[in-house]
């Protein structure tokens, strides 16, 4: 069977429940705090989140750039490491105004220059260190809720957070006094200072996410689909070859056909093999997988069992 007639035998029904309930948590978001922001990295799940918060809050037009007019209820906010993949901010970009919003962009390197980061050698991974930059974002802008794209499907830590999850005065999460969300009724309830990170697709599985971005046509970066890369195979993975990512002594650059799971600092994200070069030839192939997006391709979630958790307590997305 080929993958566009897999898609057209999908019972969707299922996609049209979560959406409902990914709209319902954006608007709750929307009505219970004051100065919300959505965080668009123009990674997949943020752009289904984008697109969802479309339909929350825009009128459908078929004439308009991004196909829908009408104005967002809060800006968007990425974090830049200065180490992000140059399509995936070109792109970022074009979305951006082709939707005519507000983009709020806080930069690793501000944070570097004002001293509050300090890098170990200069090809340090940031990925870590974007805690910092997003609370001083977040502090900046007086931000009370931050609209993410995370799925509890992608990593252990992510899969104990509730819907709504709760940040202290220090931006930090604390496990063991999450609120109860029973019947969806949510406690939204924040002293000065505090604030929330809300995910409108937490209960998306990696395959939702793909049969919801084939059935909505929604843009992506090329680099989601196969496409010939420069690469190293080092434990395990395919590294991309970057000027931040170079090869090591004795390392063989090879070039192979690659698409992105996930896309993240070029110093901790990696390709897989794969010749899918749509999103319904992905959702065939996001069928067979036994590896999380993130246990495949991200170097730093094999660190530790819990590096995921230590670094939510200390405010990461």
């Amino acid at each position: 069977m080929k993958p566009e007639q897999l898609i057209a035998d999908v019972d969707h029904a299922h996609l049209d429940a979560l959406e409902e309930e990914a709209i319902f948590i954006l608007r709750e978001v929307a009505a219970s705090f004051e100065r919300p922001a959505l965080l668009f990295s123009g990674g997949k799940d943020s752009c289904v989140v984008l697109r969802l918060a479309e339909k929350a809050f825009k009128m459908k037009n078929a004439a308009h750039p991004s196909g829908y007019s009408g104005q967002l209820p809060f800006p968007l906010v990425h974090i830049d490491t200065g180490h992000n993949f140059p399509e995936v901010i070109t792109f970022r970009d074009q979305r951006v105004a082709d939707m005519g919003e507000r983009l709020v962009v806080g930069h690793l390197e501000d944070s570097m220059a004002k001293g509050t980061i300090r890098l170990a050698h200069p090809l340090e991974s940031r990925n870590g260190h974007q805690t910092v930059t997003l609370l001083e974002t977040i502090e900046e802008h007086k931000f009370d809720a931050l609209i993410g794209g995370a799925r509890r499907d992608e990593e252990k830590a992510r899969a104990k957070e509730r819907i709504f999850s709760h940040r202290d005065s220090f931006g930090q999460w604390q496990p063991k006094e999450q609120r109860p969300e029973l019947w969806t009724l949510f406690n939204t309830r924040i002293r000065p200072g505090e604030h929330f990170r809300c995910f409108p697709i937490s209960n998306w599985t990696e395959l939702d996410v793909w049969l919801y971005i084939a059935r909505e046509n929604i843009p992506l970066p090329q680099m989601y689909y196969a496409h010939e890369r420069q690469v190293i195979r080092r434990k395990g993975l395919l590294v991309p070859l970057t000027e931040v990512t170079p090869p090591e002594a004795g390392e063989t650059v090879e070039t192979a056909t690659v698409r992105f799971r996930t896309v993240g600092d070029m110093t901790c994200t990696c390709p897989v093999e794969s010749p899918a070069a749509n999103a319904s030839e992905v959702v065939a192939e996001t069928l067979t997988v036994t590896v999380s997006e993130r246990g495949a391709t991200r170097m730093d979630d094999r660190t530790s069992e819990a590096s995921m958790e230590k670094r939510k307590k200390e405010g990461y997305f």
